[in-house]
């Protein structure tokens, strides 16, 4: 059975305790990395520099502390890693599926970056941070 890594625990550990339980039941069923929990002003500045967020510090939910989101990859069937190029992506919504469905059975309220309106429909997104997923208040 796959289990996080000394990084990945450090990086849940910095979340939310919804997000410990739903993530410590996702790697039972799918390997995969934490990425990213709580962001320091620096990292969060850095990131939208880059482009990679839309938000600037204090904003995000990964400013939070604990953090109310996480970034997580899935690992590539084949080999252990994480695959970014594009033809890839259909590992990182089949993971998303997972992951909201074990949300959803547990009762934790998230989001996820690749489907933000939460309408089903991904190809309507202005952008996709598919390692992205946030609690949410209903």
């Amino acid at each position: 059975m796959p289990e996080y890594g000394k990084i990945s625990k450090e990086k849940l550990n910095t979340c939310h305790p919804l997000l410990q339980e739903l993530f410590t039941e996702v790697i039972m069923v799918f390997d995969c990395s934490i990425l990213e929990g709580h962001r320091d002003k620096a990292r969060q500045d850095q990131l939208f520099e880059w482009g990679r967020s839309r938000c600037r510090w204090p904003d995000s939910m990964h400013n939070k502390m604990p953090s109310m989101a996480v970034d997580v990859a899935p690992y590539y069937a084949e080999k252990p890693h994480i695959r970014w190029e594009k033809k890839y992506l259909f590992r990182w919504y089949y993971f998303a599926g997972i992951v909201i469905e074990i949300a959803r059975e547990k009762k934790i309220p998230i989001r996820w970056g690749g489907d933000w309106d939460m309408d089903t429909y991904v190809r309507n997104q202005k952008f996709n941070d598919l390692p992205h997923f946030e609690l949410i208040n209903e």
